[in-house]
């Protein structure tokens, strides 16, 4: 007969460093975050093996696309991390995979998420999840599975990473990408709320590791500490990008993540044009300038890691930019025109960028 565990022998698994009771507690201070994180065409709810939504609801399109993107955050964990902030790293998470859908005019339905642990404390397991679920809301996703994985002597036990799926759909017909830009359109630029969820690797070895700053640090630049900076939540661009594809003659989107704004916004030119960028337009927030001053970053190497203050661009028809600034503003994002769509043969699907921020 197999031994059954007792109370001075909890069994195996909880030996090896896994708590099955510490996973179920962190359910229940889960449950109310998901709840908040619903639409109608949810399905059940927390405890099933997947995800229920009702596909009834797209019986309204005529030819629907589904769309779907997965991503995680990077190496920002590590900041929330040693600020022991849990609550927010779940807006960079949907940030990340919502906006990517956004960009060909998808909505998104949908998102799941998959948090890795070296323990599972409850109390951070929820917060994470909490901050998930309530990006979800400002994306108008809803959150409807997950994943929580418990991986001691693989992970140190305070080490977590995230990472999250979702699905969108948009009429074949409102398809937004490269095939839609024309010579003319201009680029519209959204600033960005900070560094959001890039770049990271680079932000750290400057500021933490080379100059040696805690995230204790008060930086007169951010007026707060370099952890608070550091931790600023991606912005959401979602709700108000669907808007602006609805309302103007809107072309093309992209989500400026890894790589930089130049190399993000390629990613939708066809072959026979190219954008001019006046980086005169704007000035990027203190952070960018503080990394790119601190660790002696060349302009090039700046540019090409992090989004520099605009975190997503839109390819609009010159007579839709001033109500797609208006547009963008009822949503509380700033807006400005940033270049312009030229017939290029000699620099083709290319992005050049012009001038110099103010003040740099």
């Amino acid at each position: 007969m197999t031994d059954q565990p007792t109370e001075s022998s909890p069994g195996a698994y909880a030996e090896a460093g896994v708590s099955i009771e510490a996973a179920d507690r962190a359910i229940d201070l889960m449950k109310g975050w998901v709840d908040k994180a619903r639409r109608p065409e949810v399905i059940g709810g927390l405890g099933g093996f997947a995800g229920l939504f009702d596909a009834t609801a797209l019986k309204g399109y005529e030819s629907p696309l589904l769309a779907t993107s997965t991503d995680g955050v990077g190496t920002k964990v590590q900041i929330a991390q040693l600020m022991d902030v849990h609550d927010t790293i779940g807006f960079d998470l949907v940030g990340m995979v919502v906006d990517d859908l956004v960009v060909c005019g998808a909505e998104p339905l949908f998102m799941t998420d998959y948090i890795a642990c070296g323990r599972v404390v409850p109390e951070r397991i929820a917060a994470i999840v909490k901050g998930i679920a309530e990006a979800c809301v400002v994306a108008g996703c809803a959150l409807i599975g997950g994943e929580t994985a418990e991986h001691p002597g693989l992970l140190d036990p305070d080490d977590y990473d995230v990472a999250g799926a979702t699905t969108g759909v948009v009429e074949a017909s409102k398809l937004l990408g490269p095939g839609r830009v024309r010579p003319g359109d201009v680029v519209i630029a959204m600033e960005a709320s900070g560094l959001h969820s890039n770049g990271y690797s680079l932000v750290r070895h400057v500021l933490l590791q080379q100059a040696g700053w805690a995230v204790d640090r008060q930086v007169d630049d951010f007026g707060r500490t370099l952890g608070e900076e550091l931790l600023e939540p991606t912005r959401i661009y979602a709700k108000a990008c669907l808007d602006l594809a609805d309302r103007t003659e809107t072309h093309a989107m992209s989500h400026v993540t890894g790589g930089g704004l130049a190399a993000n916004l390629e990613r939708v030119l066809p072959a026979e044009v190219s954008v001019r960028l006046d980086r005169s337009t704007w000035t990027p927030q203190p952070v960018f300038d503080v990394v790119r001053r601190v660790g002696s970053v060349s302009q090039p190497d700046l540019e090409a890691t992090l989004n520099c203050g605009v975190g997503m661009v839109s390819l609009t028809a010159p007579d839709s930019v001033d109500t797609a600034i208006a547009v963008l503003a009822g949503h509380g994002i700033r807006a400005w025109v940033a270049g312009e769509v030229r017939l290029d043969d000699d620099h083709g699907g290319r992005v050049l960028l012009e001038g110099q921020h103010p003040g740099w």
